[in-house]
């Protein structure tokens, strides 16, 4: 965090007005978020935490050393039907806390030897987390702050995040807004987060390591590769080659499993086959992007959690 703590605490109290009449989002549902109302997300005025964990299965300048310090925020602003986290994102599964609580979770993590503290999906719940950061930050707590989104981000929510925000990591899901709609319930989703990955990599830059191989500063790029390529993978990786730095760090992400509600929607009823994560790793290439992280089809078998549990991943 580039800011002081009372900067942030500012930045807070900012995001607590966007609340009122909500739009942390670009849903903008317009409900009194600080009066217990509940909009899209199905999110409360306090924020809600399903875990929080040193997780070793991000990409690799992320979890190395002590982990990513993760926390999984409750509920989403989107309702993709292939969730791996659907308990937690659609099912509400997790418990509310202060900010105080969770400015403590984020110094056990800082404590526990963690590379970095890594809110996941936390937009909806950013008043509760920028006054946790401001406290946290007042303790000494001075990892990056890594922002894991699904992309679906309000520009204006963004300004609010410079120079708090030391390294995002966004989806780019779909290169057409109908299959947007269809699997994730958000048709303006391929324009909004386009705009916003673009706001993102002029705020932090291209990914800077440190000699331990730790991030410091910067974008990751996900996008999940989905069977028969409903996701669109060779027009987003135009996209990104044409409004991109071809040093941006894309990771190709090949976990794709059928979770959730995926087998009623054809073919995500089906895990992706070689061919077609091999197809899109080699287009990566060809394309002269520079920095492509890949993963193991296997992958997929170590990445799913179960957030019933008191240890949610298989590791």
């Amino acid at each position: 965090m580039l800011l002081a703590s009372n900067e942030i605490m500012k930045r807070a109290h900012e995001a607590l007005k966007l609340s009122k009449s909500c739009r942390l989002c670009p849903r903008t549902c317009g409900v009194d978020r600080t009066a217990g109302e509940t909009g899209y997300c199905g999110a409360g005025p306090q924020p809600a935490v399903a875990a929080h964990l040193p997780h070793f299965g991000e990409e690799p300048p992320l979890s190395c050393d002590g982990g990513a310090g993760t926390i999984f925020f409750s509920h989403c602003n989107l309702s993709c039907v292939y969730c791996q986290n659907h308990q937690i994102s659609q099912e509400g599964l997790g418990s509310i806390v202060s900010p105080l609580h969770l400015s403590r979770m984020i110094l056990e993590l800082r404590d526990a030897g963690c590379a970095n503290i890594e809110p996941v999906s936390p937009s909806h719940h950013l008043p509760g987390l920028l006054e946790a950061l401001a406290i946290a930050a007042d303790c000494g707590m001075a990892l990056p702050i890594v922002y894991n989104t699904n992309g679906y981000e309000s520009l204006e929510v963004l300004d609010l995040l410079n120079g708090i925000v030391d390294i995002y990591v966004p989806d780019l899901k779909y290169s057409r807004e109908e299959g947007a709609l269809e699997y994730s319930d958000a048709g303006d989703y391929v324009e909004t987060a386009r705009k916003a990955i673009v706001k993102m990599h002029d705020q932090v830059g291209d990914l800077v390591i440190d000699a331990r191989g730790r991030g410091i500063r910067g974008l990751i790029l996900r996008h999940l590769v989905l069977p028969e390529d409903i996701s669109g993978t060779a027009e987003t990786l135009l996209w990104i080659r044409n409004s991109l730095p071809r040093t941006i760090t894309l990771s190709l992400m090949a976990q794709y499993s059928p979770l959730h509600q995926s087998r009623d929607f054809l073919p995500l009823d089906r895990r992706l086959s070689a061919d077609e994560y091999e197809n899109a790793v080699d287009l990566a290439w060809e394309l002269g992007l520079k920095n492509v992280f890949v993963q193991d089809l296997d992958s997929h078998d170590r990445s799913i959690p179960d957030f019933r549990l008191d240890k949610p991943f298989n590791w």
